[in-house]
């Protein structure tokens, strides 16, 4: 038994057998088509709205297999759009997003997991304001394909999230502004370092 058990073995280190693994494409999201909305209630009276349209990021994507992706994401605080400067200037003060002294927050996925058809959930740590927590972020991917201008092999997600800014340490003003933040994610990553069989893809019609 055992010299069989050691033929086995010996005629699989010489065969160089070994289970194939599907390498998951690398894409980089595309700072234009990218923006990061959220939503916070103002004394009752309304949503108060605000955009980050300054979002790099980079996704490890397999849209057959949502366990193998990652995500990292950086937001740059101080390109804030607000519609008012004076409040502009006041969310990025110390008492809330302190964007002086951390002008970045940092998004790194933990865990991806799919929904079901073309949704998944994406679990990471938010760095904000020196602080960083559990976030997750509910995904569907909207479509995959060649873009029709560039020929690149774009893919577009919405996502939304929602958070609880004392976790950041912006605790002020309670009965004005809510303590949940709603988050609106709109992106699209377009896939980058491609290999030549890649780019044959990306600049055939018959690939999208």
């Amino acid at each position: 038994m055992n010299r069989v058990r050691k033929t086995l073995v010996c005629l699989l280190l010489l065969s160089g057998a070994a289970p194939a693994v599907a390498e998951v494409e690398a894409w980089r999201l595309d700072p234009v088509h990218t923006r990061v909305l959220f939503r916070v209630e103002h004394a009752g009276f309304s949503q108060a709205l605000g955009i980050f349209p300054d979002v790099q990021g980079e996704l490890y994507f397999d849209p057959d297999d949502w366990t193998s992706a990652r995500l990292a994401v950086d937001i740059e605080l101080a390109k804030l759009e607000i519609g008012d400067t004076n409040w502009r200037d006041k969310l990025l003060s110390s008492t809330w997003l302190h964007a002086q002294e951390q002008p970045v927050a940092r998004f790194r996925s933990t865990r991806v997991e799919a929904t079901g058809t073309d949704h998944g959930r994406v679990f990471g740590k938010l760095t904000l304001k020196g602080a960083s927590h559990d976030v997750t972020l509910d995904v569907r991917l909207n479509k995959l394909a060649r873009n029709p201008l560039t020929f690149k092999r774009t893919a577009g997600f919405s996502a939304t999230a929602v958070l609880d800014r004392r976790d950041f340490g912006m605790a002020e003003w309670p009965n004005v502004v809510g303590r949940q933040v709603q988050l609106e994610i709109q992106a699209e990553a377009v896939r980058h370092t491609p290999s030549p069989d890649q780019e044959n893809d990306d600049a055939d019609p018959q690939h999208d």
